[in-house]
């Protein structure tokens, strides 16, 4: 009898579409590796001394931990500890800057002799724990301002912390907990705001503050034209006119307010960086050498590459990081453009499942959860391949299970297995 019920259980209550995808995307991240460091000739795949041999190690580790994630640590303990956790990450996450010693101008890293630790990584963890803890509480809406303060709090927190460690990459992943907000009821205007935003920031960066002030103007002028011919109440008129005028200064606001964050916020290589892209200055020596360095090995690769080891951007160790930040380019190079489109579908599949679980969970906490899960995900794989192809400013971010490091492989790790104990544990009991 116990037998039957432990077949049924791994069978029908695992996901194990999720688990394969998640070795997939892992063992060919690792081949990646090796074929992006073979330029210091390790003398194998498990050489140690080599980022490639380490990684080995860091996937035996993933690998116990998903495993005791799944079937040894009871799923609601999650749900209990998310609290003191996202405290605990939090005072990590503040002591990282005061102690910790400046890597490429950031504050991030706790250096625990041979081993490095990001706390910036736990956090992703904490925050979607919280978040979703919360967000399922009885009575809580996300349409009521107090409970919506609450829920921005609870990301915001972490995310100008680690803008205070100078890792904007990081922080930027937070940005993706919006989608989670949204599927919870938050309006679609929030997100639109989002958009108009970063479009107010980026015209005004590449042309002027006039140019800005005016494309503020027309999106109000668009919204009370739309709303006005809807709405007959006076009541309602009047709030539509106090949202126009409210939208209008803040586009103000954010349009002068661009200056002084681009200028005095930002650090020069940041600065430098967004201009790269932007194309406001081309600097292919000094900021834009890696991107440049990554679309000659990507474009190299044509449709289906030189070949795996064969990539001469990759051997010769051309783009820097080229094991971390800059994987994907190794994927172009040796496997073109059919390696790469398998990449993204590998994590286009992982993310869908999510969301396709996320909705048949009948408890809030796993939904809320899987749905925070995939925002993650998305946001690391669009920063990553969008910083490769010279879409967004080099900002030091990992592809999830994919990059060399062992702090962000069990980060992910944890992250993707809570959720898929979460699944399981609905599946045998409901």
């Amino acid at each position: 009898m116990e037998q039957g019920f432990l077949d049924r259980g791994l069978k029908k209550t695992v996901d194990w579409r999720l688990i394969v995808v998640y070795l997939i995307i892992m063992l060919f991240g690792w081949i990646n590796i090796y074929a992006a460091v073979r330029s210091g000739e390790p003398s194998s795949i498990f050489d140690l001394s080599f980022n490639c041999g380490k990684q080995a190690l860091w996937i035996a580790g993933a690998i116990v931990i998903a495993a005791m994630i799944l079937f040894v640590i009871n799923p609601f303990t999650w749900e209990s500890i998310c609290k003191p956790a996202y405290g605990i990450v939090l005072v990590l996450l503040v002591a990282v800057i005061f102690l910790s010693s400046n890597v490429k101008g950031s504050h991030s890293w706790f250096e625990l002799g041979p081993v490095k630790f990001q706390p910036a990584e736990l956090s992703k963890i904490t925050t979607s724990l919280l978040l979703s803890y919360v967000m399922s509480l009885p009575g809580f809406k996300i349409s009521k301002w107090n409970h919506l303060l609450l829920a921005l709090a609870i990301v915001l927190l972490p995310m100008l912390v680690i803008v205070a460690e100078s890792e904007t990459g990081s922080a930027l992943v937070y940005v993706g907990f919006i989608f989670v907000l949204y599927r919870e009821g938050l309006s679609g205007w929030w997100i639109a705001l989002m958009g108009i935003a970063i479009l107010l920031f980026i015209v005004t960066l590449k042309t002027s503050w006039w140019v800005s002030l005016v494309l503020t103007a027309v999106f109000v002028v668009i919204y009370l034209v739309y709303y006005l011919r809807r709405v007959g109440s006076l009541r309602f008129r009047r709030a539509v006119i106090r949202n126009g005028i409210l939208g209008f200064v803040a586009g103000v606001m954010l349009v002068f307010a661009t200056d002084v964050f681009f200028n005095s916020v930002l650090k020069d290589y940041q600065r430098e960086r967004i201009e790269v892209v932007l194309g406001i200055k081309e600097d292919l020596r000094g900021v834009g050498y890696n991107v440049h360095q990554s679309l000659i090995a990507i474009g190299s690769g044509g449709l289906f590459g030189k070949g795996y080891l064969h990539g001469t951007q990759t051997t010769f160790g051309f783009v820097p990081e080229q094991s971390t930040d800059f994987i994907f380019c190794t994927v172009g190079e040796e496997w073109g453009f059919v390696g790469c489109l398998f990449v993204i579908a590998l994590y286009g599949l992982l993310i869908f499942w999510l969301i396709q679980d996320a909705e048949r969970a009948r408890v809030h906490f796993t939904r809320i959860y899987g749905y925070c899960v995939a925002a993650c995900f998305f946001m690391h794989l669009a920063i990553n391949i969008g910083m490769t192809l010279g879409l967004m400013p080099v900002i030091g971010i990992p592809l999830p299970l994919f990059s060399y490091g062992g702090s962000s492989l069990w980060a992910f790790t944890v992250l993707l297995f809570i959720f898929v104990a979460l699944d399981r544990q609905e599946k045998k009991y409901f």
